[in-house]
């Protein structure tokens, strides 16, 4: 059976089963894994365009991959759904949402009559902070219905196959994201008083002190004594013309499509956003067998761990900081992407447009909380908290100590006790939470004799792996244990285990023991046996991908005690060896612009709103009336009236406010919506079709 766009190998993940059955696509007889999502079946299936709306006939396909936009729903066996979060069935009926389909009473499932139950805490998100509370509860006997509306635990973790900084004794650094979700699933297992539903999804949370849930068996009705908001992020859109095409998404929908389900979802893509969403984003794509042609950065320098930029510079992806995204082009699908420079003030350089030659552009300009059912029951006195993304954006590993923080102090509230929260746990959150520091400037090791690591980490980081691994402790900090910039003193014994562990590839080791004038370098590898050759040349590179030379492939093997890690070992000459970080991977022609760029729409026809493609333009003329209420607005424009609820559309609104010069106090806010989720009437009542 001949599947389309799947990965075939990764260096990393384990091939997926070949469980298929057979759906249908607008009539065209497909193929896609049991309980895949829709949106991944159809989409590795060749069909990159889900629909066209019915305002203007724009073309729509993926954005978000996450359950949060409307951009995929699809008519599934006669109900508009959509796709990203409905597992896919043998003989499903599939359709484009084209217009506005006319659509005929379905056979629906049968349902159960709500059902009330009541709980000592309702989590709402099984994320690393939802996990890591409901443990934290349920040691301690508390009863804890665990809610989610993907099919499998550990929210973004199970798209991370990057090892994790942070410490290996508090949050597993050096083991990959993937490998944690199953960790903190299985210890979850251990507590019989948690509950934990999963395609799950939380629709409302109402002012006597109830929740509303919806089931795949029916709707519930969940009073708890505390209610705990675990459910992460929504990324941000960045309005630009082209921005809806097909092709353009969010970079937490690539990582869906390649590190959930396997999908070879594209062949050229360009990132936007140096964050480490972004960053992170095109080392995966790389580690797929992508090509990707450059990344962009609004500011002066990449806003994620250096150690991440540096390793895809390394590779041969080019990094153009002070540059954004100036227009997407293409009709069905996305043809190119346009990119500019700006100043400090974020205005466009005219003479610095550059194209390039894309089927994807990653969206990567940040996330935004879901907080907005914490937000609901504080204004109701429902005693509610927030971890994880929820409360704050950070990293996975500072989210897992964010959810044992909330955990604790839950329990001790429910038992009426004082909180007591250990103060190097407080302490090792907040480090967890920061961000890249300051970097430091490169020194040169002089060392020329026996075996060394080489520490091409110059940021401060909160990361500790390679101190831990060290069988004889060489490395060592003159700072903070978690966060200081790692040493190496002396002694090494060539075990190569710091190399193994380092999350950022940033440690090599140079071994002159057997050829003083052309000694052994170590360089971490996670792009699969299969990329480079014994006694191949390779170009090699400094920290920061400068090409200083070549070198000769001696082997590759696999990292002893480190799944999907390998040594790659290359003999250069010892006047570059201490400086040798990487290997070019990419050829440099794929990353050239191309000679033609397209003319540009003006700026007014960038879509605000994805769900009733209202554009910028039309938002400005009625702020230019005089409209200040944005209910007024939402009202004559259609911005936030979509199937999404305003998910996306009303974090770009106040952009173009600010732009008019408009000061938040002149402005009434949207009134929030009260269901999270559209939802078949037939839930509420649990009524059987007859």
């Amino acid at each position: 059976m001949e599947i389309e766009a799947r990965i075939r190998r990764h260096p990393v993940l384990p091939p997926l089963p070949d469980s298929w059955v057979k759906f249908s696509f607008n009539g065209r007889e497909m193929v896609g894994r049991t309980g895949e999502m829709v949106s991944s079946a159809v989409f590795a299936g060749g069909e990159h365009i889900f629909g066209h709306h019915n305002k203007d006939g724009g073309a729509q396909g993926i954005f978000c991959a996450n359950g949060q936009c409307s951009q995929c729903t699809l008519i599934i066996n006669g109900v508009p759904l959509k796709s990203c979060i409905v597992p896919l069935e043998d003989g499903m009926v599939v359709q484009s949402v084209e217009g506005l389909p006319s659509l005929e009473d379905i056979d629906a499932p049968s349902v159960k009559p709500p059902e009330d139950i009541e709980t000592d805490v309702l989590i709402i998100g099984a994320g690393p902070s939802g996990m890591a509370a409901a443990r934290e509860l349920g040691a301690s006997g508390f009863n804890v219905i665990l809610v989610d509306d993907k099919d499998r635990l550990g929210g973004k973790l199970v798209l991370q196959t990057h090892k994790f900084f942070g410490s290996e004794e508090d949050c597993r650094a050096g083991i990959r994201g993937t490998k944690i979700a199953g960790i903190l699933a299985g210890e979850l297992q251990e507590f019989p008083c948690i509950d934990i539903w999963m395609e799950s999804i939380v629709l409302a949370v109402f002012s006597d002190g109830t929740i509303g849930v919806r089931k795949p068996d029916g709707y519930k009705i969940v009073k708890p004594r505390q209610l705990l908001v675990a459910a992460g992020a929504r990324e941000k859109s960045l309005p630009f013309p082209g921005c809806t095409i097909p092709g353009v998404y969010g970079a937490g929908a690539f990582q869906t499509l390649v590190n959930r389900d396997q999908i070879r979802c594209s062949e050229r893509l360009f990132v936007l956003g140096g964050g480490n969403v972004g960053l992170i984003g095109a080392y995966h794509a790389l580690q797929a067998g992508m090509t990707v042609v450059g990344l962009a950065e609004g500011m002066e320098r990449c806003g994620g761990y250096k150690v991440h930029a540096d390793k895809i510079l390394r590779m041969g992806v080019p990094i153009y900081t002070r540059h954004t995204v100036l227009a997407a082009h293409g009709d069905e699908n996305l043809e190119s992407v346009t990119i500019a420079a700006v100043d400090e003030n974020f205005k466009l350089i005219p003479g610095t447009e550059r194209n390039f030659k894309v089927d994807t552009l990653l969206v990567a300009v940040g996330l935004s909380s879901v907080n907005e059912f914490h937000s609901k029951a504080v204004e109701y006195g429902i005693p509610s908290m927030l971890t994880g993304d929820s409360e704050e954006i950070a990293e996975a590993s500072a989210a897992m100590f964010s959810g044992r923080i909330c955990g604790r102090k839950i329990a001790f509230s429910l038992r009426g006790e004082s909180v007591e929260i250990p103060a190097d746990w407080l302490d090792k959150a907040e480090i967890l939470k920061s961000p890249g520091g300051s970097v430091e400037e490169y020194t040169d090791s002089t060392i020329k004799t026996g075996v060394f690591p080489v520490i091409h980490c110059f940021q401060e980081i909160p990361c500790n792996p390679c101190m831990t691994v060290c069988p004889k402790e060489l490395i060592t900090t003159d700072g903070h244990p978690i966060q200081g910039l790692p040493k190496y003193s002396d002694s090494c014994i060539g075990c190569r285990k710091c190399v193994a562990v380092c999350p950022g590839l940033a440690i090599t080791l140079v071994d002159y023991r057997k050829n003083s004038e052309f000694p052994t370098v170590t360089i971490p590898w996670e792009l699969g046996d299969w990329v480079l050759k014994k006694d191949q040349t390779v170009v090699v590179t400094e920290w920061e991908g400068k090409l200083i030379g070549s070198g000769t492939v001696l082997r590759l093997r696999n990292a002893p005690g480190y799944p999907s890690t390998m040594f790659l070992d290359i003999m250069v000459s010892e006047n570059i060896a201490n400086r040798v970080a990487g290997v070019r991977v990419q050829n440099p022609e794929v990353t050239i612009p191309a000679e033609r760029i397209p003319e540009l729409p003006i700026a007014d026809d960038a879509i605000v709103c994805r769900c009733e493609r209202v554009t910028a333009g039309e938002i400005r003329e009625l702020i230019r009336e005089g409209v200040r209420d944005m209910n007024e607005l939402k009202a004559r424009s259609r911005a936030g009236f979509g199937a999404c609820g305003g998910k996306t559309c009303k974090t770009l609104i106040p952009r173009i406010l600010r732009d008019e010069g408009i000061s938040a106090e002149e402005i009434t806010d949207f009134t929030e919506r009260p269901l999270f989720a559209e939802t078949r009437l037939g839930i509420f009542c649990g009524k059987e079709h007859k």
